[in-house]
């Protein structure tokens, strides 16, 4: 299966060359951001697509300065909501109702049911929630990226308040939470790109209840 054989391709870069991915392989990836599942389709996130030096040369000394931040193509910074709101999740659904172009009466129950539970929540329950959602995204990037042989590699190793500051997230009611460089491995300066794929065995992982 193709979608396997990249995926075996596929690594956590450790040092990238600077080469530029093309825009539409970008515009790709960012696509299937945009089309990963989320809770009530609610896509509780924002992406934030980095290409300008200075603020990657910003970012590279809270981020443990590793090199793919400064030497990636694109730098991807997953954003979740702060909290949920009666304005965002209205948002959606309103939006959700103006592409269909109709309204359905059981979809304007579970709109009144998430406005009376989420708003209420504590925040940091929120936005580990919506956290969540962003990931389900994230890991759908990484897939694209590996379909478009563009290499990616996850990063949680940063400070997210400095990160947020930086770019000003919390002002947009958003807080970082996951990274992701993208751009083409530098194999003669990466101590990982001929080392053999490890993983768990399929019986380790896998519990199949009939």
């Amino acid at each position: 299966m193709e979608l396997l054989d990249k995926l075996n391709w596929r690594y956590a870069a450790k040092a990238m060359n600077g080469k530029k991915v093309p825009q539409e392989k970008v515009d790709n990836i960012i696509e299937a951001i945009s089309l990963a599942p989320t809770s009530s389709g609610l896509q509780p996130f924002e992406v934030f697509v980095i290409t300008n030096q200075k603020v990657k040369e910003e970012i590279k000394p809270i981020a443990w300065n590793q090199s793919v931040i400064t030497d990636c193509s694109h730098l991807l910074v997953f954003a979740a909501w702060d909290t949920y709101t009666e304005d965002r999740i209205n948002k959606m659904f309103d939006l959700t109702n103006t592409v269909r172009g109709f309204k359905n009466e059981g979809w304007e129950n579970y709109r009144q049911m998430l406005l009376g539970s989420y708003p209420q929540k504590d925040a940091e329950e929120n936005f580990n929630h919506a956290a969540k959602q962003a990931y389900i995204a994230f890991s759908q990037a990484i897939a694209a990226a590996a379909f478009e042989q563009v290499d990616a590699t996850p990063l949680e190793g940063f400070d997210p308040s400095a990160l947020d500051k930086i770019l000003g997230l919390r002002e947009k009611g958003l807080r970082s939470c996951v990274m992701l460089p993208i751009g083409y491995r530098d194999t003669k300066n990466d101590w990982l790109v001929s080392l053999k794929k490890v993983r768990k065995s399929r019986e380790d992982l896998i519990t199949v209840i009939d």
